[in-house]
């Protein structure tokens, strides 16, 4: 990949561009990264769809949980324009039964008034990172006051595209770029296992877990992520 390649970056579910912040700004010397937009879409389709229209012809594509979920599809539409994959904390399997339930009834509490979104992302936020990261009040700021950003409205869209998202797994193997897969170790949304069976169905493709650590991996552990997204970029 050459340093003018773009890079571009999907966040996850209640996140905007702080979630990839301290990448932007770490990689800064080796390509232009664009944080895209997931919030106007009720599908995974329709983010990708979004993404590839304002996308440059060819860039690497980096995305954690939600947005793992739209780079799989992006992957399916337009695999010669990526030139790199990386995702990070995610998984290729469908929604479970249990977890479509648990969140149509986050959706219809966050509905409920103000107080019952700030309920429902102070919930979120403790599953969102490691339990020994909970007291740090920048951290655990800068996640809530993304997910205020974001809001009712388009979280309720956002929960509707990752309840409807396809298996991706049997298309693993037709991933033919070079692909890291990094996870926290101690990820309680999506676990270290699902990020095995990624790594193991892509062709060639490097696992990477991040000790001491949950769901956001860019923001918990950010230094650390770096060194591997840095690493993936320069292969």
């Amino acid at each position: 990949m050459t340093k003018s390649t773009p890079l571009i970056l999907l966040p996850g579910l209640l996140c905007d561009a702080a979630l990839w912040a301290p990448q932007v700004q770490a990689l800064a010397d080796l390509s232009e990264c664009h944080v895209a937009d997931m919030t106007q879409d009720e599908t995974i389709v329709g983010m990708a769809q979004r993404v590839l229209e304002r996308a440059p012809e060819r860039f690497a594509l980096a995305g954690l949980s939600m947005g793992g979920y739209c780079a799989f599809e992006m992957m399916r539409m337009a695999p010669d324009r990526v030139e790199k994959l990386a995702l990070l904390d995610t998984s290729a399997e469908p929604d479970t039964p249990e977890r479509t339930a648990a969140r149509r009834e986050l959706v219809g509490k966050a509905g409920t008034g103000v107080d019952g979104f700030s309920s429902v992302v102070e919930g979120h936020l403790r599953t969102f990172v490691h339990p020994n990261r909970l007291d740090d009040a920048v951290l655990m700021e800068t996640i809530r006051a993304s997910a205020h950003n974001i809001g009712a409205e388009a979280y309720r869209r956002q929960q509707s595209a990752i309840i409807a998202r396809r298996d991706q797994g049997p298309g693993l193997a037709d991933i033919s770029c070079p692909t890291l897969v990094l996870v926290g170790r101690q990820d309680a949304l999506t676990p270290l296992a699902l990020h095995e069976t990624i790594a193991a169905g892509i062709p060639g493709a490097r696992l990477e877990v991040i000790e001491d650590c949950g769901h956001l991996t860019t923001l918990e552990r950010p230094e650390a992520v770096n060194r591997a997204l840095r690493n993936w970029m320069e292969d």
